[in-house]
């Protein structure tokens, strides 16, 4: 591939990412609660799998 495909690619994304930046309120308010949720599911499946590990301290209980 070209490489400057990538760096098209790059600028086109830099582009879109710095437009959602300066998106009106609501829409970056759900954006952070999406992330805030997706963040605290992938911290309690850790947290599980920490838990259920056999020669943890948690599992030796």
């Amino acid at each position: 591939m070209n490489p400057d495909i990538h760096l098209t690619l790059h600028h086109t994304r830099a582009t879109e990412l710095r437009a959602e930046a300066v998106a009106p309120g609501p829409v970056r308010a759900g954006h952070a609660r999406e992330l805030r949720t997706r963040l605290g599911w992938t911290l309690v499946e850790v947290g599980l799998r920490l838990a259920t590990r056999p020669g943890t301290a948690a599992a030796a209980h």
